[in-house]
């Protein structure tokens, strides 16, 4: 026979009106590891009180092992080695998520519209889409991405009203660019904002060599203006040049 397995104790909040998701994950987390769960239910408001003020703690979920209290989600993730999250941490992750998505999208479309994936039409909706889901992302807390862009765009500098009609202009220029309408307008508006959006990037990584945040997926993103900046506008014009010639 296999030897039972460990007991941890959790407490987690679980009332009508709310359930706690980090003693979800907490749970989760301990049985991953190979732990029974002794899964304790704090079912009101009282009764939490009543255990932080007995446990002298600020927070539910708070977990014990072998008698010893371990605490939170991010205790036992420490508990179990797992590194400490840094919200404050700069990472690529929304931008290989968005070009990503974008990408599978793109080959989906060309697969439904020509029955295979390898299209020149892939390659221009995927930019295409790109720009959308781009947009969106700017356009979620439109006040936070002209904060962030008013840092290093050298138009939006001069006329910030330019900060707050970006997103539009972006979103506008991919739409029609999926539809293959209107190109005689929509791909100047995408060259316009590219080349303008390159423009200030180089200047402000490479010869300033500053230290900034992006806006490309919106102003509250950790994603370090840089290298993945540059290549959106790059891609951006090379796009509208393309649709231009062809």
């Amino acid at each position: 026979m296999s030897p039972s397995k460990p007991v941890a104790i959790l407490y987690r909040m679980k009332t009508p009106s709310h359930v706690c998701p980090f003693g979800l994950k907490a749970r989760a987390l301990l049985r991953r590891k190979g732990y029974r769960v002794d899964d304790r239910l704090l079912t009101s408001r009282e009764e939490t009180d009543a255990f932080k003020a007995e446990h002298d703690v600020k927070t539910t979920p708070q977990a014990f092992i072998g008698g010893e209290r371990i605490g939170g989600y991010d205790d036992l993730r420490m508990f179990f080695s797992y590194p400490r999250k840094d919200k404050d941490a700069k990472t690529y992750t929304p931008v290989v998520a968005i070009f990503a998505s974008a990408a599978m999208m793109a080959l989906a479309v060309s697969w439904a519209a020509y029955g295979t994936l390898l299209t020149m039409r892939a390659a221009e909706w995927f930019i295409a889409i790109s720009m959308c889901l781009l947009a969106v992302q700017k356009l979620r807390d439109l006040d936070a991405f002209s904060n962030t862009f008013l840092g290093y765009d050298l138009l939006a500098r001069r006329y910030v009203r330019y900060a707050y009609i970006y997103p539009f202009a972006e979103l506008l220029a991919g739409v029609l660019m999926i539809a293959g309408a209107l190109i005689w307008f929509a791909a100047p508006l995408a060259l316009f904002i590219g080349t303008i959006g390159a423009v200030s990037v180089f200047k402000a990584v490479y010869i300033e060599k500053r230290d900034l945040r992006c806006a490309c997926v919106g102003g509250n993103s950790n994603v370090p203006l840089g290298f993945v900046s540059l290549l959106e506008n790059v891609l951006m014009v090379a796009m509208a040049v393309w649709m231009l010639v062809r």
